[in-house]
């Protein structure tokens, strides 16, 4: 610190009920006094805090700033920030002011011994230089800290309690989907209701108790980034120029600490697991009961639009039957931005977004087709995969080709493992619980079934490769 200047000026931290983190950055204190911001800065480059606008000092102010009254206060407030202070000393052998520093050696010397003495051909920078140096660095580590410290708090204020209450609400919309399957079959899945209503309750718990082990674990961090953040600024503003050019360890050291917390991200521990309300058994005789109940779901008036049956198809008179044509037609089929011009696909007319709907398929001979459902926005145009049902992320269907079954979405397929092939395949898609399930209508059994977060409504589809296919009414 220059000679000149006789006040030093010793910053204190004021109680958290004044102070926040977003006041640091502001510059505004919730009193709307002080620019704590403003009075650190003036502190680094030895200029007197900023005078009172209406001629006195409050509380808080005089809490902030206060003179040091002694060498003695000094030194105990040093020791607090980690890095020891002392007075300016002089060189042993030239009696001279050590105002250059030896990084060669890491020491303090004078000029004679930079210019003939011991460190004679060393590397030496002024003492000002290197002091000036390191302080840009304190503040840059320090800002850095701070930057930190708020996300770290905007992370535990935030995003922990957003999950919480997210949690909350998908529990509760688990156990209304476990209930609500579990009503359709309750004499035959008293146990099974009470085995998943347990599931989720176990897995709410696991994510409460990952929520709780991230908001203690982040809010010691913070704590912890606070202090080291407090004793660094404490240490630049109070440390001499001479003891502050050798502590660099010292300081490498707490600055090394303070990125060692590292920092804060969400991850799916934090999130409710959707598969913890599936039941393999529970599916299965849920979708007997719905298709073979009293009150069967069907959907009479489906039928296929004929602005999107491809070229490759033919679509009969009551626009239910499609036909593979094995050759190429001798007509082009009109232009439509609707209709699918590369792969043999065709859209139903039902545009699915609420309720419960079923319908069969008539596969007959057929040895290759989809049929399944997709978004609207489906690719219509291209040999791409976007357009290729169960290829993209925006279809799925039961796929037959060579004798094997399998699901398909977005270009993955699960192996189906069935006994005896079907001539029919029913597709039941119940939105409520976003299920969609194929099956055998013959015996209702389940063939797949997969549960997905559909954000669109959603049309039937189907691709035919061979024979011909027929929606049944």
């Amino acid at each position: 610190m220059d000679k000149e200047v006789e006040t030093s000026w010793h910053l204190t931290c004021v109680s958290d009920d004044i102070y926040t983190g977003e006041d640091l950055l502001t510059d505004t204190p919730k009193n709307g006094n002080i620019n704590f911001g403003q009075l650190c800065f003036s502190v680094l480059d030895g200029s007197p805090p900023p005078p009172q606008q209406n001629g006195t000092q409050t509380q808080h102010q005089a809490a902030a700033v206060v003179p040091l009254p002694s060498s003695s206060a000094t030194t105990a407030s040093d020791s607090e920030s980690g890095i020891s202070s002392g007075e300016s000393e002089l060189c042993v052998e030239h009696e001279a002011e050590m105002d250059w520093f030896c990084t060669s050696e890491q020491k303090l010397v004078c000029s004679h011994c930079a210019d003939v003495g011991s460190c004679q051909g060393h590397h030496v920078t002024p003492l000002a230089t290197r002091v000036t140096a390191i302080r840009n660095q304190l503040v840059d580590q320090c800002e850095k800290m701070q930057l930190q410290a708020l996300r770290m708090e905007r992370f535990v204020n935030h995003t922990l309690k957003s999950k919480e209450r997210m949690l909350q609400a998908e529990a509760s919309r688990a156990r209304e989907r476990a209930l609500a399957q579990v009503k359709a079959v309750r004499e035959a899945l008293e146990e099974e209701e009470q085995r998943l209503l347990e599931e989720v309750q176990r897995e709410e718990e696991r994510v409460e108790q990952c929520l709780l082990t991230q908001r203690a674990h982040w809010s010691q961090a913070l704590t912890s980034l606070s202090h080291t953040r407090s004793s660094l600024v404490h240490a630049l503003t109070h440390t001499p120029d001479a003891q502050l050019a050798i502590a660099t360890q010292e300081i490498a050291d707490r600055v090394e600490e303070a990125e060692g917390l590292g920092e804060p991200c969400d991850t799916d521990q934090l999130n409710l697991n959707p598969s913890c309300c599936d039941s393999r058994l529970l599916r299965g005789l849920w979708a007997s009961a719905i298709l073979l109940g009293p009150t069967a779901y069907g959907s009479a008036n489906l039928k296929f639009d004929d602005r999107t049956v491809s070229p490759l198809l033919s679509l009969s008179d009551d626009l239910c039957t499609l036909t593979f044509r094995s050759k190429k037609p001798r007509h082009s089929t009109p232009y439509d931005p609707a209709r699918f011009d590369s792969w043999p696909n065709a859209l139903g007319t039902l545009s699915i977004s609420s309720g419960t709907h079923s319908w069969v398929m008539d596969v007959g001979q057929s040895g290759a087709f989809k049929v399944g459902v997709c978004y609207a926005s489906v690719e219509r145009k291209g040999l791409g995969n976007e357009a290729r049902l169960g290829y993209n992320s925006q279809s799925w269907v039961l796929s037959h080709y060579d004798g094997d079954f399998s699901f398909c979405h977005a270009g993955k397929n699960v192996s189906l493992r069935v006994l005896k092939r079907p001539t029919s395949i029913g597709v039941l898609l119940d939105w409520p619980s976003q299920t969609l399930l194929f099956y055998e209508p013959d015996s209702s059994s389940v063939l797949y079934s997969v549960t997905h977060p559909f954000s669109a409504p959603l049309l039937p589809a189907c691709a035919l490769a061979d024979h011909s296919l027929t929606i049944l009414h």
